[in-house]
């Protein structure tokens, strides 16, 4: 091997070994994403979404809600607002082709399983699909941030997240705190 070949292979194997997507040329508005969501969609601020992984028709229906106010957070909705859909759609088809990372949550076994439980009883399934890994609009909860995953099902529950046709906001009300809590545990450890 010549010496440009052998440099542009041990790139090749760092990035490979270091989680790098099948897809490696991120859009150019990604950057901006990475201050909050992590590096290719990997969020390690807890209370922010994992976007790795994530069905792509979501992402897209997500950033077109809160461009358009139908979600609104005090970052993502400015970050949103003069994204065009071209743009949008960029973003979200390569950050569903990211890998999503392993979760260094501590899971509590009990908690999960009361969790799997409570998602089992309420058919989680028929639109998180088993493994939890969503379906078009319907998002990947396997695997997601803890924080995020409280956070979002007590926004539904109290109805300051209305952006779901009425689905999660009537599933959510028939949660308890300690079900939120316990649903939270099985699903960041999925």
């Amino acid at each position: 091997m010549r010496p440009g070949e052998l440099a542009a292979a041990c790139l090749a194997a760092a990035l490979a070994s270091a989680g790098a997507a099948a897809q490696t040329t991120a859009p150019p508005k990604a950057a901006i994403c990475a201050a909050c969501h992590g590096e290719g969609g990997r969020a390690t601020i807890a209370l922010n979404p994992v976007l790795a992984g994530q069905t792509a028709r979501y992402l897209y229906l997500q950033l077109r809600d809160f461009q358009e106010g139908r979600r609104s957070d005090p970052q993502m909705s400015p970050m949103a607002k003069d994204l065009t859909r071209d743009e949008m759609r960029e973003l979200a088809d390569w950050f569903a082709k990211q890998k999503p990372p392993l979760q260094a949550f501590k899971v509590d076994a009990a908690k999960a399983r009361l969790g799997k439980a409570k998602a089992d009883e309420t058919l989680c399934t028929m639109c998180h699909l088993g493994g939890f890994l969503g379906q078009n609009e319907i998002p990947r909860v396997a695997g997601q941030n803890y924080d995020y995953i409280v956070k979002q099902l007590a926004d539904f529950k109290a109805r300051r997240r209305t952006n779901d046709a009425g689905n999660m906001t009537s599933v959510s009300n028939t949660l308890s705190d300690t079900d939120i809590e316990n649903l939270a545990h099985y699903l960041v450890g999925l």
